[in-house]
């Protein structure tokens, strides 16, 4: 037996504003009809509701609208200003910064080399690269410029355990190895800190915007130096126990050495096949040349089925060779993925990641019939379309989407 929740002027007067924030954040600038009309409250009932939502700084007015039958009607839209959220992609070599505002653009960025290895004070080197963005963003400095943030998230080359607080899987990023460190960076940056595993992000970005959006269960391959899984399962992000869930480049892999006590090595199977060390020298094997990995891909991808280039051996030799090593890391690609799919059976399967986005579609479209030669479902096969930074990206939008949440649940006086 269920019991109902009375519908208290309260309560109503929160759902109805939470409507009227999240049409005017979808669809831009809107009248005072064009709400009443999207929400299904009454004119006046909006009326009174856009005027208390001007008057908390959620919303402000945006000139008329002409040109329509009837009297010109006022625009209303988001106050971007109302809160400021940030997104940051932690590597060994930089942190990268995005400030947005409540609408999602963004305002600001920095980005702060980090070098060394040793003495390395994480909150030191976040405030540091918040400062940069925020300074850049032109955000008022009520004593730090950090006071202007509602929070931030960080996207980092590890996974949180959700019991512990620490990070793990991260040992080659120094200084993040300190016994809650969302807590320590929480309390020493005065922000709300969430710390979420990259390749984490990239999925919540490409839910939101890129190949996965509207999707329920998907999986998504990140390939550059390491390897790296997201797994959504209805909408939500799985994490596993321990944080771990996706972590498949310590997973044992058909052709490769069993690699055991892989808390040890940092490695496994998946990683010694397909990772940006073992591609690269997949690719000079069969004669494609470059500083990385994903440069001697975009190479051997550029040659397939084309009749080859100037200063190759043969022009025939040229396709060939290329030809044959995207076969092959295909073959191993797909192999890793069967796995995957014979577990979880997702609908799709997005690839990113510098090297496999290098890769492009010639690489995609192997991968998908080796994947499909080997597995029952037959998931589509995808290119990441999420532009810039994915990682950023989808730091960005969980900030967002918390912040949003908290606004737009609040009850405005």
């Amino acid at each position: 037996m269920t019991t109902s929740v009375p519908g208290t002027p309260g309560l109503l007067r929160v759902i109805n504003e939470r409507a009227a924030l999240r049409a005017l954040l979808d669809r831009g600038p809107l009248t005072r009809p064009q709400i009443s009309r999207l929400t299904g409250i009454s004119k006046p009932t909006a009326s009174q509701l856009l005027a208390r939502l001007e008057e908390a700084g959620l919303v402000v007015r945006d000139g008329i609208r002409e040109g329509l039958p009837g009297r010109t009607a006022e625009l209303y839209r988001i106050n971007g200003a109302a809160a400021h959220v940030a997104g940051a992609d932690v590597t060994p070599a930089r942190i990268r910064v995005s400030v947005a505002d409540l609408t999602g653009t963004v305002i600001g960025e920095h980005t702060l080399p980090t070098p060394g290895r040793t003495g390395v004070d994480v909150v030191a080197r976040m405030a540091a690269a918040l400062d940069g963005a925020t300074a850049a963003a032109g955000l008022p400095r009520p004593g730090s410029p950090r006071g202007a943030l509602d929070r931030a998230v960080i996207g980092i080359q590890g996974a949180v355990d959700p019991a512990t607080g620490r990070l793990g899987y991260a040992s080659h990023i120094p200084g993040w190895h300190i016994p809650d460190p969302a807590a320590a960076l929480s309390a020493g940056l005065g922000v709300r800190v969430a710390i979420e595993n990259d390749v984490n992000l990239a999925a919540l970005a490409e839910r939101a915007g890129g190949q996965a959006a509207g999707g329920g269960d998907f999986v998504l391959l990140w390939v550059a130096d390491g390897v790296g899984m997201a797994v959504v399962l209805n909408g939500a992000l799985h994490r596993g126990a321990t944080g771990g869930a996706g972590e498949i480049g310590y997973m044992p892999a058909a052709g490769a050495p069993l690699m055991r006590d892989v808390r040890r090595t940092r490695t496994g199977g998946v990683h010694s096949l397909t990772g940006g060390a073992a591609v690269l020298r997949l690719m000079r094997e069969h004669g494609f040349r470059g500083r990385d990995a994903a440069t001697a891909l975009g190479r051997a991808a550029a040659d397939v089925g084309t009749a080859g280039t100037a200063g190759r051996r043969t022009p025939a030799d040229a396709g060939a060779r290329a030809e044959r090593a995207l076969t092959e890391l295909a073959t191993r690609l797909g192999a890793t993925l069967a796995t995957v799919v014979a577990v979880l059976d997702p609908a799709l399967v997005v690839l990113t990641g510098d090297v496999l986005r290098a890769g492009g579609e010639p690489l995609r479209a192997r991968v998908e019939q080796h994947l499909h030669s080997l597995t029952i479902p037959r998931p589509e096969v995808r290119l990441s379309t999420v532009q810039g930074n994915p990682v950023l990206a989808g730091a960005l939008q969980q900030a967002l989407r918390e912040t949003r949440d908290e606004i737009f649940s609040a009850d405005v006086p």
